[in-house]
């Protein structure tokens, strides 16, 4: 069954038609600034996102190859992409349609996660990344 997600103000609409990664957290400065907390994301192989409306998607480049697509419009936050992992796109979990059936399995670079957040200890935190081979591929 294709998941659906949209950006508040249904600029930006998509479907998922292949499986999603569980759910992991990203903790770094980064995502952690762009978020406004930390980045709750799942994500596919690009050939299994579909946008059905994509107006006011745009793509922020903070550094070299990574890139984080927000919603113009609504600020959003959407995606994830690098190009250190061509072909794949982390999906920011929140703008999911409900249900997702989806799992919060891991949480990285807790090293810099924000001095007011207790992280969750039933999950796997790494204090960077992972170390896995196909699992540090964007948050």
């Amino acid at each position: 069954m294709d998941q659906t997600g949209r950006c508040e103000c249904d600029g930006v609409r998509y479907r998922v038609t292949g499986p999603l990664r569980p759910v992991v957290n990203c903790h770094c400065e980064r995502c952690r600034r762009i978020t406004g907390h930390f980045m709750a994301a799942t994500g596919c192989a690009d050939e299994h996102l579909i946008f059905t409306s994509d107006d006011t998607l745009r793509w922020y480049e903070p550094a070299d190859g990574v890139f984080y697509g927000f919603c113009g419009t609504c600020g959003s936050t959407l995606f994830w992409r690098s190009d250190g992992n061509p072909g794949w796109t982390s999906i920011a979990a929140g703008p999911l349609d409900q249900p997702t059936g989806l799992r919060t399995q891991a949480a990285w670079w807790t090293a810099e996660a924000a001095d007011y957040h207790d992280l969750d200890q039933s999950i796997t935190n790494y204090v960077y990344e992972s170390g896995h081979v196909g699992f540090d591929a964007g948050t």
